[in-house]
């Protein structure tokens, strides 16, 4: 029944976020609100939703381990993973020139996150300045972004005509599909974890991780595919920043997270380790072509098996 409760959960998690994405964008087109918005607020909470419903879950029932190792396994997938995946589809040699600005925030983020990870637990304030931050960070790109991030979201964002209805049932069926998939989800996941012995951290860190990123692993697919680099970059950038400030500060106001010491001295600096590569990719201009994705790729895999022997 566990490997059932996960295998459900994965499905919940990856069509409730499907189904509040579409509704949520179809009620900001018809009440007007700007397509910026829409991307930065609709789209970056919308793809965070699983991550967000996980580790509050595991949060709340004194699984600390798979909360702070899902966001921390679901960034360095983030990039090794999806990244990977997605180059080799479709090599990313061209972005939007905002992104150096969203470097700079998302390899502060893993900083800031690595500084937490030394102390015992991550409490309310220090995830409330966390949020403070994210809302920050957004209202200037707002300002300083604006134009070539409206370019951005007029490709991410297709405008779609639905019934009232038919919005309130996507939204509605979307955050019910999204709480049951990570009900199950953490409940597979744990017990899975007490059976095999192995350490809940693990457990979060690669099949929670990698099942609260199904959303951005679909974007990315479907943006190497039609050969967006730009979508494929902001996507994972923009989801490592909503992951860290959003997902873990909330996380933590609401219930603080205790933190293992495995975290500070293992998973979060190879997650820093990773974001730092993959920012001077992007700064340098070097871009990820298909060798360097096959090398991230193979880079995961032994990560994954790592994490075992930690």
């Amino acid at each position: 029944m566990d490997y059932l409760f996960v295998a459900a959960g994965l499905v919940g998690l990856y069509f409730g976020a499907e189904w509040l994405l579409r509704g949520a964008i179809a009620v900001a087109q018809k009440l007007a609100i700007p397509t910026l918005i829409v991307s930065l607020v609709i789209v970056g909470f919308g793809t965070s939703m699983p991550e967000l419903l996980v580790s509050v879950r595991a949060a709340l029932t004194g699984s600390s381990d798979i909360a702070l190792g899902n966001v921390v396994g679901s960034n360095t997938a983030n990039i090794l993973l999806i990244i990977g995946a997605c180059a080799m589809i479709f090599p990313i040699t061209h972005w939007d020139k905002g992104v150096k600005r969203d470097t700079y925030v998302m390899i502060a983020a893993a900083l800031l996150l690595l500084g937490l990870v030394q102390f015992e637990a991550i409490g309310r304030i220090a995830g409330l300045l966390m949020v403070v931050g994210l809302i920050a960070y957004i209202v200037y790109a707002y300002v300083q972004g604006k134009e070539s991030m409206e370019e951005l979201a007029d490709e991410e964002v297709k405008h779609e005509t639905l019934g009232t209805g038919f919005m309130a049932l996507l939204i509605a069926g979307g955050l019910a599909t999204l709480f049951v998939g990570a009900e199950l989800l953490v409940r597979g996941a744990t017990n899975l974890a007490r059976d095999f012995g192995v350490s809940e951290a693990v457990i979060g860190l690669t099949v929670v991780a990698v099942g609260t990123s199904l959303p951005e692993l679909a974007t990315g697919i479907m943006s190497a595919l039609r050969k967006h680099s730009d979508i494929m970059i902001g996507n994972i950038v923009g989801s490592n920043i909503f992951n860290i400030l959003f997902i873990l500060g909330l996380t933590s106001v609401i219930q603080p997270i205790a933190v293992a010491p495995r975290f500070g001295e293992f998973d979060v600096p190879v997650m820093l380790g990773v974001t730092i590569g993959f920012a001077f990719l992007l700064l340098s201009h070097l871009g990820v072509r298909r060798l360097t994705a096959g090398a991230m790729l193979v880079a995961y895999v032994g990560y994954t098996l790592a994490l075992v022997q930690v």
